[in-house]
């Protein structure tokens, strides 16, 4: 997995104000966003916000890790249009990334879009956040290498897409609570708490070699 990238204390700054012009909801949101303390495994680090998918954007990316080594990696996204967005079916919207590497036979297991997808159903309902129009895609790619390259080991990776619309901004911590928790179990890692169980697939690969 790729190394997260690392910023100066000047751009981390720069990228979490989401700006005196920003309605109080946004800068509300943004701000329990950066107070956000996850399971220690997840590192959160700021990133440059998009610039065209809404008038103000707010940008997390985050690492899974576990002695010494990154197993997932993936980005947060909160979007707010104070005008509404019809597609969106609110003001407010939240669009992810997930991304993890796999065993080979556990990448084709036909379940495995199903079970990715429950993962972030489950992790969201398991702290009763309300949601609007879910959407997002499962994709698995398999890579297998040959002639100078044919000694390694066949690769295979897991990436989640997914964007929904959250019913309350006030729950925006929430969200991101919910999805760091997604992605700890994209990396292979057991649930926080003993509560509801989730589905659950073999352990996924560990991280890939760069």
């Amino acid at each position: 997995m790729a190394a997260s990238r690392t910023h100066t204390a000047e751009e981390s700054a720069e990228m979490s104000d989401p700006g005196a012009g920003a309605p109080s909801t946004f800068r509300q949101a943004v701000a329990a966003l950066d107070a956000v303390r996850p399971r220690p495994e997840v590192t959160l680090s700021p990133l440059p916000p998009p610039r065209r998918l809404a008038p103000y954007a707010h940008a997390m990316g985050a690492s899974v890790s576990e002695g010494g080594e990154e197993l997932a990696d993936g980005r947060f996204v909160l979007l707010h249009d104070p005008a509404g967005d019809d597609s969106w079916g609110g003001e407010f919207r939240v669009v992810t990334l997930a991304r993890a590497d796999l065993e080979p036979d556990v990448a084709g297991d036909p379940l495995l879009p199903e079970v990715a997808w429950s993962w972030l159903t489950e992790a969201l309902s398991a702290r009763a956040l309300p949601l609007d129009l879910p959407s997002g895609t499962v994709t698995r790619a398999d890579s297998a290498f040959f002639g100078g390259l044919a000694e390694r080991e066949g690769k295979a990776e897991l990436e989640l897409r997914a964007s929904w619309t959250p019913a309350d901004p006030g729950d925006a911590a929430g969200h991101l609570l919910a999805w760091c928790g997604l992605l700890a179990q994209c990396a292979g890692l057991p649930p926080e708490s003993s509560g509801a169980p989730v589905t659950a697939l073999p352990r996924r690969r560990g991280p890939r070699s760069s």
